[in-house]
């Protein structure tokens, strides 16, 4: 038997739905690609009033522009996230397209078991740029990595300099728990 999912998860398009469909009894949104306007924003505000909404889109650029267009006009809406490499087709034949349609059931399940919701209390968001800038996030020979690394560990996904913090403070990130996960990527690196 599947495992249930109350809430609605927003995808980008019918191959996202058929592989979550594979694995659990779940109802899906389609945006049909990034061409998200006020009428699908209507929709998805009205699913997540009646049902609850999990934006769950592909961990690319256009992914990305549809959660940020949702998280503006929705922002007590969840998110689940995936890796990139959770997304990379498992077959040459199946193009190089990143997507929630080639995840594993694993992947799948991780992802949706740490949903995360925006924070609303910026009283007590405690990361400034300059943290950023000691933590080797901005301007940094291997910043972007960095940045990559932190979006996977905290399932938050990915964000460049200038979305990073703003990223952090939707989610109520804090200095400590961004501290404690990079202190696992330098030991990480100094493995490699």
């Amino acid at each position: 038997m599947k495992e249930k999912i109350s809430q609605v998860i927003v995808v980008e398009g019918r191959d996202d739905t058929a592989n979550l469909k594979r694995y659990f009894d779940v109802e899906t949104y389609e945006t049909r690609g990034s061409a998200i306007n006020d009428q699908d924003i209507e929709r998805i505000q009205r699913l997540h009033e009646l049902h609850g909404v999990i934006v769950f889109t592909d961990p690319d650029f256009n992914g990305e522009r549809i959660r940020r267009m949702i998280m503006m006009a929705l922002p007590t809406v969840q998110h689940a996230f995936l890796k990139r490499d959770e997304a990379i087709p498992k077959s040459k034949t199946k193009g190089r397209s990143l997507g929630i349609e080639h995840a594993s059931y694993e992947d799948l399940k991780t992802a949706l078991t740490q949903v995360t919701e925006q924070f609303e209390n910026e009283n007590e968001f405690d990361i400034s740029r300059s943290d950023l800038i000691r933590l080797g996030f901005l301007a940094g020979a291997d910043s972007r990595k960095r940045r990559e690394y932190l979006g996977e560990q905290l399932r938050i996904g990915y964000s460049n300099g200038k979305q990073l913090l703003k990223r952090l403070e939707l989610f109520g990130v804090t200095l400590a728990e961004v501290e404690e996960v990079m202190t696992k990527y330098s030991v990480q690196g100094s493995q490699k």
